[in-house]
């Protein structure tokens, strides 16, 4: 089987028409349909069926059960050719979200200076929705990630490191300011400022909400936490936030709530399972893990 037939047949997928595939590749007609035709002898099987009459292709149950295994082939291939050559560059691709970025990460940058990692490091920032795609298409090497359920994911090895609970955060003249918790239906009358929906939050509001049977009144939306947090010192409105993002120096008040059923901010660090770590990579997932033991 060659490499490329597999690519013939994905694009052939997309387009449903020999020429155009051919024109794509730069290739004439016959070498996308012998490519075809050997994938079909290969396999027992017919992929496509021609209809001459109305100038179209159909693809049979069995093409479109080949095109997904040719999918994640290519992909694999894709990956393996970008871990490949990345380890004639001895650098360290690593995802780190935005909350962990500024919360948890720079505890941890006097070990990676003092080991010569941070140097090695190229930083994507993204939401940890965006870097698990990352990982998983090999665009990334390793990432800290959040979630609010076991990362367990048939492509990944990961390790789970800590688990935050969600506070309610408010401003210091609210009437709630002069409670220790409160129950999450206590604020149904409450204008919400809130993290966007690229963040685990989100999630976990609509957990909360559904399960105090009220519609919240979002009154403003932003990524940026230090905004959100300054706008409920202002008493502007309540947030829903992870603990992790709190701090003592913050001129709000955290109240725990004290609901049964409440989702946890889990922190976990994660690579591809296929990936075989260098030596600076295995130091910086080793480093990881000893600091959080």
């Amino acid at each position: 089987m060659k490499i490329k037939d597999l690519e013939y047949y994905q694009d052939l997928i997309k387009c449903q028409n020999f020429s155009q595939v051919a024109s794509h590749f730069n290739v004439r007609q016959p070498t996308i349909t012998m490519a075809i035709q050997r994938l079909e002898s290969d396999f027992g099987a017919t992929f496509f069926i021609r209809d001459h009459a109305h100038k179209q292709l159909h693809i049979t149950q069995a093409g479109q059960q080949f095109a997904n295994h040719v999918a994640v082939i290519l992909n694999e291939l894709n990956i393996a050719k970008e871990e490949i050559a990345r380890t004639q560059s001895g650098r360290i691709r690593f995802g780190l979200p935005p909350i962990i970025g500024n919360y948890y990460f720079p505890a941890l940058t006097p070990s990676l200076l003092r080991a010569n990692l941070m140097q090695s490091l190229d930083i994507y920032e993204h939401g940890s929705r965006e870097l698990l795609k990352m990982l998983e298409g090999g665009h990334i090497d390793i990432a800290l990630l959040g979630s609010l359920d076991p990362l367990q994911r048939p492509r990944l090895q990961t390790q789970e490191f800590a688990q935050y609970p969600f506070n309610v955060i408010v401003g210091k003249q609210s009437p709630l300011a002069k409670k220790k918790a409160i129950s999450f239906a206590d604020l149904r009358n409450q204008r919400f400022i809130m993290p966007g929906s690229e963040f685990f939050h989100e999630q976990a509001f609509k957990h909360m909400c559904h399960g105090a049977h009220f519609r919240p009144h979002i009154l403003f939306r932003t990524p940026d936490i230090h905004v959100i947090k300054a706008l409920v010192a202002e008493n502007l409105g309540v947030s829903f936030l992870t603990s992790l993002a709190i701090e003592p120096s913050d001129e709000v008040v955290a109240l725990s709530l004290t609901d049964k059923e409440q989702p946890h901010f889990r922190l976990s660090l994660a690579k591809r399972a296929t990936e075989v770590l260098s030596d600076r990579e295995q130091e910086l997932w080793q480093l990881l893990i000893k600091q959080n033991q």
